[in-house]
């Protein structure tokens, strides 16, 4: 729950798009597990986060820590020139992100090869970064999203629970010893 889409956010940022303190980051699907932990390592950092959701997850995201929320549809119209866009969900938003992007910017997509350049990336496996982020989670510093168990006989309840629109915990199937 925490690994690998904290490991991704990590990797998105700060290997492949250069983030640093004072720059402005939008990160695409903000509301997400990857763009969540993607939203709490940008602000710690000292970046600007904006960050995209749907209408209907607006306050959500705004919850989550970002400086600024905007509807996904109309951002480029709204947002100021950014750093970097760090894409979580691909497709039409990936399209349109260079239009936010300043002068020497940085697309970088987990989802889809960006058009025109940009950096699509696949996360790798990296201890330091893994203890450096483990680090942060026992301080408290990282939240990882909510958990919802259930045992592995309600598995079909568990799946049917993990593909409601607008659920905010990570479903777990618990496997009895």
């Amino acid at each position: 729950m925490i690994p690998l889409p904290a490991l991704t956010a990590h990797q998105g940022l700060f290997d492949h798009g250069r983030l640093g303190a004072g720059e402005r980051v939008l990160i695409h699907g903000a509301g997400g597990g990857v763009g969540g932990f993607a939203v709490q390592l940008a602000r710690a950092a000292g970046a600007h986060v904006i960050g995209t959701a749907s209408a209907a997850h607006l306050e959500h995201v705004l919850a989550a820590g970002v400086h600024e929320v905007v509807d996904q549809e109309g951002f480029t119209d709204t947002v100021e020139p950014v750093d970097v866009v760090f894409d979580t969900v691909g497709g039409d938003r990936l399209r349109r992100s260079r239009a936010v992007l300043r002068p020497g910017g940085r697309l970088v997509s987990v989802a889809e090869e960006p058009p025109d350049g940009g950096t699509y990336f696949i996360v790798e496996p990296n201890r330091d970064q893994l203890r450096s982020l483990a680090k942060l989670v026992d301080g408290g510093e990282l939240r990882p999203p909510p958990v919802e168990i259930f045992p592995l006989s309600s598995a079909r309840e568990a799946f049917a629970r993990s593909l409601e629109p607008g659920r905010r915990s990570k479903v777990v199937l618990e496997v009895a010893p």
